[in-house]
């Protein structure tokens, strides 16, 4: 483990005259702590050898993302490590993803284990994903471990590399890793509480309320303690408070999630966002439902708008024949986003340049663009003459 300011210089200087892709990985201690951020960052790359650096005793890893600037790393499931990592000043110029380069290869499964032993042949420790990787000091079985992860990766990117030129996929790829590497930082989400789990049993805006008073009290409670808010008080303990909206403590600690291991102390806490839920005036209470930008959910297309649901199941056909004869999941070839966009609000008159110029504005790729516009084109072609 790298966990010193000098340490960490000697793999600055060794990754800096490193050769060829670098592999990078981090580990997360998801369930276990507040938010997202790494404990563990994981590099190797020919020339260096591996490194496993601690970025809580070394916080700030951008002289190490320095000189990696213009190498090309090689992530699996790219998504999921760059904010952590951009976090401790890590950002790729250029990167290979092989979760990725995986489902535009057409493998069925794509974690890392699967992808290793199909590609490679060769069978990756396993068991310890899922442990608290905020554990100091972490123990040998799990740095050996982390270490594997990293092993074979740039072995896999070549391999994949080739397969994707041989299915004539590779520039594609290119344009994807590219699009993930120049995406910003993601905006903070909306009203987050509205995403707690069973929320869809919650229907009066009261009710609603009161969600909101709980998930953002947990919330401050688990960034004070730095613990994952779900070890605070679990969603449902929160959904089922909403829909009982009990009068008291002693009421609450009948419900499930706030009984036996839940202090008197705690329980007068979660009353109290509770009874600051049930005092809010009316024009302060949340409004159903997130508000809408773009089209409405499709299940209410048919009711809304019988010629747009039309258009729309013609098109998820369309786009979902074609992943099947390119061998792809048909979310990889076209977002179902940007299918819904395009047949909710469709261009007039469908034309191979009108429907490539609304994909295009929804952030397609090039590759995509080429791919989707006829099957796109013919679905919303037939509507507009069965409409007409």
């Amino acid at each position: 483990m790298v966990a010193d300011e000098s340490a960490l210089a000697e793999v600055v200087a060794a990754f800096a005259a490193g050769r060829g892709p670098v592999a990078v990985d981090a580990e997360r201690a998801s369930g276990y702590r507040y938010g997202q951020r790494a404990y563990l960052v994981q590099l190797r790359r020919e020339g260096a050898g591996t490194a496993l650096i601690d970025p809580v005793a070394c916080p700030d890893l951008s002289a190490l993302g320095e000189a990696l600037s213009g190498v090309e790393w090689v992530l699996h499931a790219a998504t999921q490590d760059l904010p952590c990592l951009r976090e401790i000043g890590m950002v790729p110029t250029r990167l290979f993803d092989t979760e990725l380069a995986g489902r535009l290869a057409g493998f069925p499964r794509v974690g890392l284990g699967a992808m290793v032993e199909n590609v490679l042949g060769f069978l990756l420790e396993k068991g310890h994903s899922a442990v608290d990787w905020s554990t100091r000091p972490l123990p040998e079985p799990w740095l050996r471990y982390a270490a594997l992860d990293v092993e074979l990766l740039v072995d896999l990117r070549d391999a994949l590399e080739k397969e994707l030129d041989r299915q004539g996929k590779l520039d594609w790829a290119w344009q994807e890793f590219d699009a993930i590497a120049s995406a910003p930082p993601p905006e903070p989400r909306k009203d987050p509480w509205r995403r707690t789990s069973g929320m869809h049993k919650v229907r009066r805006r009261r009710q609603m309320a009161v969600v909101r008073e709980l998930w953002q009290t947990r919330d401050r409670i688990a960034r004070r303690r730095d613990v994952s808010p779900g070890k605070v008080l679990p969603d449902a303990a929160i959904v089922e408070a909403a829909l009982a909206m009990p009068a008291n403590p002693h009421a609450l600690a009948a419900l499930n999630g706030f009984g036996q291991r839940v202090g008197r102390r705690q329980l007068e806490q979660w009353q109290a966002a509770v009874d600051r839920a049930k005092a809010l005036s009316e024009d302060r209470l949340p409004q159903p439902g997130q508000p809408v930008t773009g089209p409405p959910p499709p299940r209410a297309w048919a009711d809304k708008d019988p010629a747009a649901a039309a258009r729309l199941s013609a098109a998820r056909a369309g786009v979902t024949e074609l992943a099947e004869a390119l061998n792809m999941p048909a979310e990889n070839l076209i977002t179902p986003d940007t299918v819904r966009r395009v047949c909710w609000e469709p261009p007039s008159p469908p034309t191979p340049e009108s429907v490539a110029a609304a994909l295009t504005a929804h952030g397609a790729r090039a590759w995509q663009v080429e791919q989707v516009t006829p099957v796109l084109v013919t679905a919303l072609s037939a509507e507009s003459a069965r409409g007409a």
